[in-house]
């Protein structure tokens, strides 16, 4: 496809940049070697385009380049380097000469390198793919983990013995079918289950979606959820501890009830009378509950979503570090397992389009709690729900965080984050208004957030965005 000059205009009138769109000034010349690493990182994201004479920050004038003047030649030079073709425009704009690079996707099961390095953009960085990452894309092509039996030779009979298929019917609004025909059929059209010449092999995925006891299966039970109760804020003395044995969506309502009945009670007043506050709303347990379970790496043998509740705050981890920067959750969404968060939002347990963090950090900043923690540990991913904390309690790392954490939900939400927007996420009043602008310069100088390029240069209105928008 040729590309036009009006493409090239629309490509430039997106948002921010894409993993599968990036900009370059140029002017002069570009490194043969920066270009090789942008090639294998686009390619290892999906493919896409790299546009040199182009600035990369809004509103991304054109400049004009002057580099590779023989794009024939270059484009032979990169096929020599990485093994693969890439097709080299040249644009003539009316600002100005634009070279685009139309980069293709790696083939399924295989991730480009150049000099050994498998690389992936993160934000204005190129940087090495992580193992899990390589684990996944080399996996593909193969039975995953989810599409693995996890019971042979099972009559029909027994299918419905052991999977709870009334739940799985209601889930998806269905009337259950009339004879045991039709309970099979459906099942096999999900690819629950399959069918062999003797019997009926309930997968994985089956297993851990809809079994009436996770136990019955020796692949599965032990991806049972866990939820550990403490006594106080460390884990020196232990309440409880109770694993699931349930499958995911058969067991998700009971799941998010047991946790919340576990959860410590705050005494409020309201208008003169008196309440009994969880720590920690439900709906926020129930999106990270159900982003533990879809987004764990299943591939993990031992290992399994795990709920611990302390006396102010909870912690929700899983097995596996993410896929998509934790830094770039709340605007972000690539899925890992799949098949498993299609069915999981089919029966109404997420979305499946980037909300459920969205929604957590929502509710924090209208409720006014502390800003939700993503962290990375040792092949896992772990986030940190705070109990209620005054403004004045909160450390520095509290507000910073609540300030990035705000930043880019205004940007989801087409706004830009201003002093009197971040007061308001606090509950501060105006003459807190110092101590909200200490709070943003040093978000800013911690290269967390930026001015918006199109705000006025006046202090007093000024709006910020992202550092990555």
């Amino acid at each position: 496809m040729t590309i036009t000059v009006e493409q090239v205009d629309f490509w430039r009138s997106a948002r921010s940049e894409t993993q599968n769109l990036e900009f370059k000034e140029a002017k002069n010349q570009f490194d043969n070697k920066k270009l090789y690493r942008y090639c294998v990182a686009l390619a290892n994201e999906g493919g896409g385009h790299l546009l040199l004479g182009i600035a990369d920050k809004p509103p991304r004038p054109v400049v004009g380049t002057s580099a590779f003047n023989d794009p024939v030649d270059m484009a032979s030079k990169i096929f020599q380097a990485l093994g693969f073709r890439v097709d080299i425009q040249e644009v003539p704009h009316p600002d100005g000469r634009v070279l685009a690079f139309v980069i293709p996707p790696r083939p399924r099961g295989t991730a480009y390198h150049y000099e050994g390095a498998y690389l992936m953009r993160s934000g204005e960085e190129l940087v090495p793919m992580s193992e899990d990452q390589l684990r996944r894309i080399f996996a593909e092509g193969q039975p995953g983990w989810l599409e693995n039996v996890a019971l042979q030779n099972v009559s029909a009979q027994d299918v419905v013995q052991l999977l709870d298929t009334q739940t799985f019917f209601d889930l998806l609004n269905l009337p259950y079918p009339t004879d045991q025909t039709g309970v099979i059929a459906r099942l096999q059209d999900e690819r629950l289950i399959e069918q062999s010449t003797t019997g009926f092999p309930i997968l994985n995925i089956g297993a851990l979606l809809l079994a009436k006891t996770l136990k019955s299966f020796p692949s599965v039970s032990r991806k049972a959820p866990r939820v550990i109760v403490y006594d106080g804020e460390s884990k020196l003395k232990t309440k409880s501890d109770v694993i699931g044995d349930k499958g995911y969506a058969v067991g998700f309502v009971g799941l998010v009830n047991y946790a919340m009945g576990q959860l410590p009670q705050n005494e409020i007043i309201e208008e003169a009378i008196r309440k009994d506050v969880k720590l920690v709303p439900e709906v926020v347990i129930r999106e990270l509950l159900a982003n533990a379970l879809i987004h764990q790496d299943l591939e993990m043998g031992g290992v399994s979503p795990v709920v611990e509740i302390y006396s102010n705050r909870v912690e929700i981890s899983n097995p596996g570090e993410p896929i998509v920067p934790v830094e770039r959750f709340i605007d972000g969404y690539q899925s890992r397992n799949e098949r498993l968060a299609n069915l999981m939002r089919r029966f109404g347990i997420c979305e499946e389009k980037s909300s459920g963090i969205d929604r957590v950090v929502q509710t924090a900043e209208i409720l006014q709690l502390p800003a939700p923690e993503f962290l990375v540990s040792y092949k896992s991913t772990i986030a940190v729900i705070h109990g209620p904390r005054n403004f004045r309690d909160m450390n520095g790392s509290d507000r910073v965080r609540a300030c990035y954490q705000h930043c880019v939900l205004q940007w989801v939400l087409r706004k830009q984050m201003t002093n009197q927007s971040l007061r308001e996420r606090f509950g501060v009043s105006e003459g807190s208004s110092n101590t909200i602008s200490q709070i943003i310069s040093a978000a800013v100088e911690q290269g967390l957030v930026k001015n918006d390029p199109n705000a006025p240069e006046s202090k007093r209105y000024a709006r910020y965005i992202p550092a990555w928008a």
